[in-house]
């Protein structure tokens, strides 16, 4: 029987190839001792959940500034949203590119 790809990843695991490449930037840039393919893609960022705080989140801006040459500001209204989730932050990435 023939499954899916996503159907045989890990639960847990990221959902793309997208997420999983964001996940390793985030885990390189805080040095953090995780493995990228086990951040929950839906899983908070902040607070609980990876548990990331404003300087952790100001180092992933920097890093995803530099990597994927979008400009992230700290005065956006939409940080909330963008920061509230691997996937979430993925999805703003991937359309600012698209522009």
């Amino acid at each position: 029987m023939n499954m899916p790809e996503m159907d045989m990843q890990p639960a847990g695991a990221s959902g793309s190839p997208e997420e999983l490449e964001l996940a390793q930037l985030i885990v390189t840039a805080l040095n953090m001792e995780i493995n990228a393919a086990d951040i929950d893609p839906q899983a908070p960022l902040y607070g609980e959940g990876l548990g990331l705080d404003s300087i952790d989140i100001l180092e992933i801006s920097l890093a995803v500034s530099q990597t994927y040459k979008v400009k992230l500001r700290s005065d956006d209204a939409k940080n909330q949203e963008i920061f509230s989730s691997l996937r979430s932050l993925n999805r703003y990435i991937q359309q600012q590119r698209a522009e």
